[in-house]
């Protein structure tokens, strides 16, 4: 004796009961002589397409399936019920993947050159949700394919072509399982960068934002543009700290992105190669309890133009990250990192996803995803967390 599997599937105007009314049909069904394998239900605006499987042994036909079914009456009201006989589909074999995609606002002809290049390295796609529609429209599809490389370089290809952000992660329950976010301050957490601030302030503004361009875009060595723009600080009054800190501004959406993940039992991180004099008591206001940055050292009330510690560098974020996770107890595969400058990149590619934020080409060439959007918030949609748990939370 074999199995065979039938795929019911119900469509058709939405109403109370229909689906008690099919599982009752399919526990009749399989009894003791087969199970329930899969399900999958969408309704859309009232419009109702509800999928059981069942695999069975063979000496239940399709019209058995079919008459338990109508004992149920469950084609009244205009719904359609079709049974199909179903085999293994090869081709749709492997592991499934998430494929997230984010834009302003995603049409159909984008949508279209994302599934092309799904089909094009023979995957298939199992499910779609639609995470968000505000501030900007997000999609979590549901991938399977056996060739993962292939399907990350397809869909990669597109989604650059047609102007959308696109995260591509495994699939799995590690997804909701605890998580430690651990973003970078400037320009990421906040829209300013705190040293050029400080600079304004000593009057040498021009010089410094230019040694930070150099550093952020990846030609200059972090540890020493940091050296040569904290030395034109000497000098400074340090209650000027105090002044900056009330100019700082969070980036649309960091208040928002904090308090989720706060409700959601994850864990919020700061790395920042910037200094803790200024981001500490940011940090306490926001609840953010773990935070790694540089020190500026200060004599008689001045800053003295040097550091009071080691540089936290590209390298230094990288082991900050992990250090935190051993500290939260979460493996390296349920860390997030969030930056957008070429100190970032080590933290970005050392976590389990490495997201760069409206960052330099060289640093979205080593990340699992990339944000274009102005809003830190978004973050949250590679995550799977819907608008919707958003506003709740």
């Amino acid at each position: 004796m074999s199995n065979v599997t039938y795929l019911v599937t119900v469509s058709g105007p939405d109403r109370v009961g229909v689906g008690a009314e099919l599982f009752a049909a399919l526990a009749q069904v399989t009894g003791t002589r087969g199970q329930l394998s899969d399900v999958a239900q969408i309704t859309i605006r009232g419009a109702l397409v509800l999928c059981g499987e069942v695999t069975v042994d063979d000496t239940v036909s399709a019209d058995d399936v079919r008459a338990a079914l109508a004992s149920r009456d469950i084609s009244r009201a205009g719904i359609g019920v079709q049974v199909d006989r179903v085999t293994p589909d090869e081709s749709g074999e492997g592991g499934r993947l998430l494929v997230t995609l984010l834009a302003a606002r995603i049409d159909a002809a984008q949508l279209e050159g994302v599934f092309r290049a799904i089909a094009s390295v023979g995957a298939t796609c199992e499910r779609i949700v639609h995470l968000a529609s505000y501030p900007v429209d997000c999609y979590e599809l549901v991938v399977r394919g056996r060739d993962h490389l292939a399907l990350r370089e397809a869909v990669t290809s597109v989604a650059q072509e047609n102007g959308v952000d696109l995260a591509v992660q495994r699939a799995g329950l590690h997804r909701r399982a605890k998580h430690l976010v651990v973003m970078d301050a400037d320009s990421t957490l906040l829209q300013d960068e705190v040293i050029d601030l400080l600079a304004h302030e000593s009057g040498c503004a021009e010089e410094v934002a230019r040694i930070t361009e150099s550093a952020m875009a990846g030609d200059l060595d972090f540890a020493e543009s940091l050296r040569r723009r904290v030395a034109l600080l000497e000098g400074l009054d340090a209650q000027v700290l105090d002044r900056v800190r009330e100019r700082l501004r969070l980036t649309p959406g960091a208040r928002t992105l904090l308090r989720t993940l706060h409700r959601l039992g994850y864990v919020p991180a700061v790395v920042s190669g910037g200094f803790v004099e200024i981001l500490a008591p940011l940090l306490a206001e926001l609840h953010v309890d773990y935070l790694e940055a540089n020190r500026l050292e200060i004599v008689e009330g001045r800053l003295t133009g040097r550091l009071a510690a080691p540089i936290v560098d590209r390298a230094g974020k990288a082991r900050a990250l992990e250090r935190f996770a051993r500290e939260v107890g979460v493996p390296l595969a349920q860390t997030v990192a969030v930056g957008d400058g070429a100190n970032d990149i080590d933290m970005i590619s050392v976590a389990g996803l490495g997201i760069a934020f409206n960052a330099k080409p060289v640093v979205r060439e080593h990340a699992d995803a990339a944000l274009s959007v102005p809003y830190l918030d978004a973050v949250l949609y590679f995550l799977g967390i819907s608008r919707e748990e958003i506003e709740t939370a």
